[in-house]
């Protein structure tokens, strides 16, 4: 497995991220329209794009949440490559990717219906924490947080 720093004009990241928005359309229902709107891939600066073999297989972004502090947007990895750590690897990419950036923290939010996104959160060492932003009061949302060790 190989990963590409990019950012969102990025053809691969451009078609994953399509793949992505298909399901979650389905997961989400009726509320997807909601969480849609908020997840624009124009203005990121910094994406990364999971290969292997020489194919796009994965994808996930950050963008900078405050002067502190990146949001990690667009996890995503293909059905059949799933489970074999791609997910992982690229989060801790972001993560390096935010320090190197000198920031200090990375937070997101995933949906209830993202059994495996929530799974790979917490044994990534995010923490959950009261949902912030457009997603406060929003009973679908699951926001966490995680301090970056210099």
């Amino acid at each position: 497995m190989t990963l590409k720093q990019t950012d969102s004009k990025d053809p691969d990241f451009i078609k994953l991220v399509e793949c992505l928005d298909k399901e979650l359309a389905l997961r989400d229902g009726d509320v997807h329209a909601f969480y849609h709107q908020y997840n624009g891939i124009s203005m990121i600066k910094y994406a990364i794009v999971a290969y292997m073999d020489k194919s796009p297989v994965g994808c996930g972004a950050i963008k900078k949440f405050d002067d502190s502090t990146m949001e990690v947007k667009r996890m995503f990895v293909l059905q059949e490559f799933r489970g074999k750590g791609v997910a992982r690897n690229i989060l801790y990419g972001l993560e390096q990717w935010s320090k190197e950036l000198g920031f200090k923290k990375c937070i997101l939010e995933t949906g209830i219906n993202q059994h495996e996104a929530l799974s790979l959160y917490q044994k990534s060492g995010f923490v959950r924490i009261p949902n912030y932003g457009q997603y406060v009061n929003v009973q679908n949302s699951f926001c966490f947080e995680k301090v970056l060790i210099p």
